[in-house]
């Protein structure tokens, strides 16, 4: 059984008016639920074999949060997971190494709640649940997807994920208003 987690970046600034959408950093709400949703992974156990993170300053900044990452695991910084819809985050997927258990892909919307619904597929939504449920109403920033893929990443597919959790920042207390 393979991991699989989706994590969309934290909050971030509109402060500098002058910046592109790319070199947004985050804001200090964001800084601080980065934290905690690491400190959550970390308390949960989710060490990841291979994180691939946008290109973008407040993704890269929130993984910046999540380290150090257990296990030391391989980072790819990739240009093309900016913004990008959930079909070209799904084709990223399938070219995993086999070998790899677990994945955190740090990522944006809408592609990264579009790839969450389309893993979970017309049966996992339909069958519910409160994670589920979440899942379906949307996908905050610095929220974490937690699935089980039981295939290989290369045959990785709509309706391939089962989800496990789902967490949104305001769930942890040191986030919690």
């Amino acid at each position: 059984m393979r991991q699989l987690l989706l994590l969309r970046h934290a909050k971030s600034s509109w402060d500098e008016a002058t910046l592109s959408d790319h070199a947004r950093p985050l804001n200090a709400r964001g800084r601080q639920a980065a934290a905690a949703m690491a400190e959550q992974m970390r308390e949960l156990g989710l060490a990841p074999d291979i994180v691939l993170v946008s290109s973008a300053r407040r993704t890269l900044q929130t993984l910046e949060a999540l380290q150090p990452l257990e296990g030391s695991p391989i980072i790819e910084v990739m240009d093309d997971l900016y913004l990008a819809p959930w079909q070209r985050l799904m084709e990223t997927l399938r070219g995993i190494p086999e070998t790899a258990r677990s994945v955190l892909l740090i990522g944006h919307n809408p592609g990264l709640h579009e790839l969450g619904l389309a893993l979970m597929g017309p049966a996992g939504v339909a069958m519910g649940g409160a994670h589920a449920r979440r899942l379906t109403e949307g996908y905050p920033t610095g929220a974490l997807a937690e699935f089980t893929v039981a295939g290989a990443w290369r045959q990785l597919q709509d309706g391939g994920g089962r989800l496990v959790r789902f967490l949104a920042p305001r769930d942890l207390p040191e986030v919690a208003v």
